[in-house]
């Protein structure tokens, strides 16, 4: 098993679960952003994004459906939660939400604020997208309120995904995301050996 990874990029999410599973994998390091500084690697992943998982005959580069294969594939685990289990929508759809809610507005405001040339970034489209990310991300404050983890009282891919995503607004200096809940989530979650393993 090999992984194509940046450090902070969503491939941080990959590396993770890879950790807390314990499997074996190459890890190859690229430079941010890969399509830039590695034009060969566009032959690996056509993209030229990470992460990019190849197992076997299977290669997948969605950071969110890299960790639910993983856990499908690898398991069972308690790090997946099982179409059996009542939580399995909850999983699912936080699952999900990591990306298509909590990280895209924060894309727009990396490449707005850092990765765009100075004649070139968008102060009010940074202003206006932190807004949105923090909007939303008020949705995993509430759920701690009541509970340590996202869903099933224990941690599960779904803390790993949607950890990245509190991972990567401390990166951009969102410090409005460490909400109390969210601040008692974090410390459990940056403690674990598997993370600091991927983080380091």
């Amino acid at each position: 098993m090999k992984l194509y990874h940046c450090p902070n990029a969503r491939s941080m999410r990959c590396l993770w679960a890879l950790e807390e599973l314990g499997l074996h994998y190459e890890l190859i390091t690229l430079q941010f952003p890969p399509r830039v500084f590695d034009k060969s690697y566009k032959s690996i992943n056509p993209l030229g994004t990470v992460p990019c998982l190849i197992d076997g005959d299977t290669k997948m580069t969605e950071s969110a459906g890299i960790c639910e294969y993983l856990g499908v594939r690898y398991g069972p685990t308690p790090l997946a939660v099982t179409p059996e289990e009542p939580e399995y929508g909850d999983y699912l759809n936080w699952l999900h939400r990591s990306d298509a809610t909590l990280l895209f507005p924060q894309t727009l405001v990396f490449r707005y604020s850092a990765l765009e040339p100075e004649e070139r970034r968008q102060p009010q489209v940074v202003e206006d997208y932190k807004k949105w990310f923090l909007g939303r991300w008020r949705s995993v404050e509430e759920v701690l309120e009541t509970r340590d983890y996202l869903c099933t009282e224990r941690f599960t891919m779904a803390d790993i995904c949607v950890g990245y995503a509190l991972h990567f607004a401390n990166v951009l200096g969102i410090a409005e995301a460490m909400t109390p809940n969210v601040k008692k989530w974090w410390k459990r979650l940056s403690e674990r050996p598997a993370f600091q393993r991927a983080s380091g």
